[in-house]
């Protein structure tokens, strides 16, 4: 066991530790399959509707004008969901993951936790991102022993807060419009 940092690992100086491989895993699915349902809504891929169809559904849930709204969620999954499968500026991703998956949860209330429209997709997403931004990604991301790396509990709970924060920013903004 080494000593480093006021915490006790068990991993062997130089060698990759079983976590870092499972960060790895988790980032690359988790931020692949965000980044994939950003780009359904953005362009039609993987399935998806597009911008203009998933624009007309957004109307219908009370996010107008429905094309701005879901330009910016689809950008921002996309954006969220690359940014945590290359472990890069990961409080931020994590930020964007927690901020838009609110206002999934948000929409998706009334269909309850594990109903057909239920929340437990964005309630994963979310918890997934908030972990990551407790965990930190592990030595297999680029923003490991980069000078612009931040992790440890102060980052984590500010990355959490800012997507709180922002997600209600925008259900605020959708109140008014």
């Amino acid at each position: 066991m080494n000593i480093t940092d006021s915490r006790i690992t068990t991993e062997t100086p130089g060698r990759l530790s079983a976590a870092d491989f499972g960060l790895l895993l988790l980032r690359v699915v988790f931020g692949g399959l965000l980044a994939a349902v950003g780009l359904q809504k953005l362009l039609g891929w993987f399935g998806g509707q597009g911008l203009a169809e998933t624009g007309s559904m957004f109307e219908q849930i009370g996010y107008s004008p429905g094309v701005f709204f879901a330009a910016v969620a689809g950008a921002l999954e996309t954006l969220g969901g690359l940014l945590l499968l290359l472990g890069l500026f990961t409080p931020l991703a994590c930020s964007i993951v927690v901020g838009v998956m609110i206002n999934a949860m948000y929409v998706t209330w009334s269909g309850g936790l594990f109903g057909p429209t239920g929340y437990q997709t964005a309630l994963l997403y979310a918890t997934a991102a908030a972990v990551i931004a407790c965990t930190g990604t592990g030595v297999l991301a680029l923003d490991h022993g980069r000078p612009w790396q931040r992790e440890g509990a102060t980052w984590a709970v500010a990355s959490i807060l800012t997507g709180v924060v922002a997600a209600a920013g925008v259900l605020l903004l959708r109140a008014l419009m």
